[in-house]
Parts: structure tokens; sequence; C-alpha cells
């Protein structure tokens, strides 16, 4: 059984975790094809990549796109078409959404972060709790969201969490609940 965390973008990070939270696998994978907009073969090619990644029993948690996006169009087509591939896959997922990857971190965003700002508060954080470190923020944020799948099933199965910090348990509580009413 692996717990695997997506952060769907052109760049997408995706991290495979066993039951005691080691690392089996952390890639980023970006579609093959011109320099650009986001085109078809490149987003056939993106999920190609993460169809052959999973494994049947993984239980997954997959980033919901943020909220006031940039980049409306090529988000929908990259986070519908990760989840195409998941459900091709016969798997299930779940959804976390961008704040609460920085929330179960610990980070909160200050009005005015850059982006580049932001990204470096959340992976200092994550090398601070967890001693982990990639050099993509899309495999730090990835390697989130898998905690939150080991952890979100830990719970589920009402066995001890590995993250206990309050702000943690509250986020995972928060993607049961919405699982529940979804």
């Amino acid at each position: 059984m692996r717990f695997v965390g997506i952060d769907p973008a052109t760049r997408t990070g995706i991290v495979a975790l066993n039951l005691k939270g080691e690392v089996l696998v952390e890639m980023e994978l970006k579609g093959k094809g011109p320099a650009g907009a986001m085109s078809t073969p490149q987003l056939v090619d993106l999920e190609n990549q993460l169809y052959k990644l999973l494994l049947k029993g993984d239980l997954i948690v997959i980033e919901d796109a943020s909220a006031g996006t940039q980049k409306g169009i090529t988000t929908g087509m990259v986070h519908g078409g990760l989840r195409s591939m998941i459900y091709r896959r016969e798997l299930d997922f779940d959804i976390s959404n961008a704040m609460w990857t920085k929330k179960y971190v610990g980070v909160k965003v200050e009005k005015g972060q850059t982006e580049k700002q932001k990204k470096d508060a959340i992976g200092a954080a994550v090398l601070e709790q967890f001693g982990y470190s990639h050099k993509s923020h899309n495999v730090v944020d990835a390697y989130i969201i898998a905690r939150i799948a080991l952890n979100l099933y830990l719970m589920r199965n009402y066995e001890p969490l590995l993250d206990n910090e309050r702000h943690q348990v509250e986020v995972v509580q928060g993607i049961m609940e919405r699982a529940e009413v979804g």
C-alpha cells in the first residue's frame, strides 16, 4: 500500500510514501512537447506518465486548483486530465485544497508575499518538520499531500497518526468531512 500525493501543474509533483512515511517515489512530471502553452500532446504525455506510476491499491490525495488561478484553462485541463487518469486506473482519490497544504506545515500566507517567498517558506517548514527537501517546489508540495494521504488513512482506520500537530489533524479531519459530504 502506498500513499500518493499529487500536485497538479504543467510540472506535476508526485510523491508516494509507505506506511512508515518513507519516500518510495518522488518525481516532477512534465509533458513532452514544444515550450509554451500546454498543448494536447503535452497534456496526454503528462497523463500517461502519471498513469504508469499509479498502482492498484494506491491511496491518493490530489491538490485542487488554487482559487483565483491566473491560468484557468491550462489549470482546468491539467487537473481534469490527471483526475481522469486516476479514474482510469480504477482508483479513488481525496482532494486537498492549496490552503490546506500550507496549513499542514503551519505556513501562513502573508499579504504581499511573492510566490517565491511562499514556496521558500513551505520548503523550509517541510525541511524543519520532516527532514525532507527537494529542488522542485511541486515535489515538496506533493510530499505534504502524500503525508496528508497517509494520515487520512490512519485516521479512517482509527490508528495513531504520524503527524499530530493540531493544524495537521484539522486538515485531515477537514478532508474527511468533505469526502463524506461529497
